[in-house]
């Protein structure tokens, strides 16, 4: 049997590295993608059998990301997933306090990013044989709901939302499946501050309770494990007792 190839970004930490390492565990050949080598490198040797492979790149750049698909190609023979899992956000802010510069990095890298992985994705997928492969976005529950100050991000998710129904829509000739999953206070890195004490809609500070990376990991292997004539359309995960679910 053909081995399954999967692309992840932003797999240098959090959810990315969980997402790598899990997909390595099911038998996937993994290509790392991110802007850091040295911690691409250090998750890659987290997996005992070898099938996490590094490749610095830059979601932003398009010929960065073009290089990256090329690459997998020529060491792989194709791609059949991509997990559009790269992602940043800003320091809370009200609109009127958001420079110009912020918004665009967030654009560039939540948005943009995702577009070009998207679009080389699809070029791959949708010239390979057999064809086809699957799509997965991560949109975050802000793709949903805003928390307060966060108009850049909040912004950029709910795109991607349309940015995925679309791919799913335009996809459907070539057997490329794409399928979003939100995700509610994973313990990474970017929500340290949240077990410490976040902004609340009610203009209260409180800590909200997060759960572990690997447990997003297992959701995104169960989406990629569907054959491509089933598809995992929206998928929400979520730290059961985080203040989303009737906010409060």
């Amino acid at each position: 049997m053909q081995e399954r190839v999967a692309i992840v970004t932003g797999a240098g930490s959090g959810i990315g590295a969980a997402t790598a390492l899990a997909l390595a565990a099911d038998d996937w050949v993994v290509v790392l993608a991110g802007r850091r080598r040295e911690a691409l490198q250090a998750v890659a040797d987290r997996d005992g059998p070898g099938r996490l492979h590094p490749v610095p790149a830059d979601v932003t750049d398009e010929s960065s990301v073009r290089a990256l698909f090329d690459h997998a190609v020529e060491a792989y023979g194709r791609v059949d997933l991509l997990f559009n899992n790269a992602g940043r956000s800003t320091p809370a802010a009200e609109i009127d306090a958001v420079s110009l510069s912020d918004w665009q990095a967030v654009v560039a890298v939540n948005l943009t990013g995702v577009f070009l992985c998207t679009r080389e994705a699809f070029r791959v997928m949708r010239a390979q044989q057999p064809q086809g492969g699957r799509i997965i976005n991560n949109g975050s529950l802000s793709a949903q709901v805003p928390r307060p100050m966060s108009a850049a991000y909040t912004a950029t998710k709910h795109a991607v939302t349309g940015l995925t129904r679309s791919t799913s829509l335009d996809g459907r000739p070539y057997g490329i499946a794409c399928g979003q999953i939100d995700v509610g206070n994973a313990a990474t890195e970017m929500t340290d501050r949240m077990a410490l004490g976040v902004l609340q809609a009610d203009g209260s500070v409180r800590p909200e309770p997060r759960m572990a990376a690997e447990d997003v990991a297992r959701a995104v292997v169960y989406m990629a494990s569907l054959p491509l004539d089933a598809n995992v359309a929206h998928l929400t995960v979520l730290a059961t007792t985080m203040p989303y679910v009737g906010r409060g």
